[in-house]
């Protein structure tokens, strides 16, 4: 069952980080689309692939990421690198769909700087990703090392909540 699992993640990630990094070289080409016809064909083609195929991927990547975790009980400190790194694909995501909805209304266009950051950003991130699941490198934060513990969350929140109970 984990073995599908990870199957499931792996491929999930990929087409959801490959989509993430190749939607800006659509929207750049916004900018070159001066016929009406050809620019509802760019808009449908961006708004398919971010609603039907990349969408419903990070959904599933995230949902097997979720299974995994109780599947294998993962924390270590390396884990936590990752879902932070995680988070931001996230916000990267939610981030896309909100240029898409404003790219395709009259007189908008992506700037090339635009498009070379976002891809940057996002390809570092995934990269990132991809570096830390790979190397599993050792946390070693002593000033951090208590929160790496199951439970750490709720002690720390409790410790400065001011409806803890004692």
């Amino acid at each position: 069952m984990i073995l599908v699992l990870k199957f499931i993640h792996i491929a999930a990630i990929s087409i959801w980080a490959g989509g993430l990094v190749s939607l800006p070289g659509l929207y750049v080409q916004r900018a070159h689309v001066k016929d009406k016809e050809a620019l509802y064909r760019l808009q449908m083609m961006v708004r398919f692939a971010y609603v039907t195929i990349i969408s419903p991927a990070a959904f599933l990547a995230v949902a097997s990421g979720i299974l995994l975790i109780f599947g294998q009980q993962t924390f270590a400190g390396w884990f936590s690198v990752k879902l932070f790194f995680v988070a931001l694909l996230v916000i990267l995501h939610v981030l896309t769909g909100l240029v898409i909805i404003r790219l395709f209304r009259e007189g908008e266009i992506y700037p090339v700087w635009r498009f070379i950051f976002t891809t940057a950003l996002t390809g570092g991130v995934v990269l990132t990703i991809l570096f830390v699941v790979l190397a599993k490198p050792t946390i070693s934060a002593q000033f951090a090392q208590d929160l790496f513990e199951p439970g750490a969350l709720r002690r720390l929140a409790q410790s400065i909540s001011p409806w803890a109970i004692p």
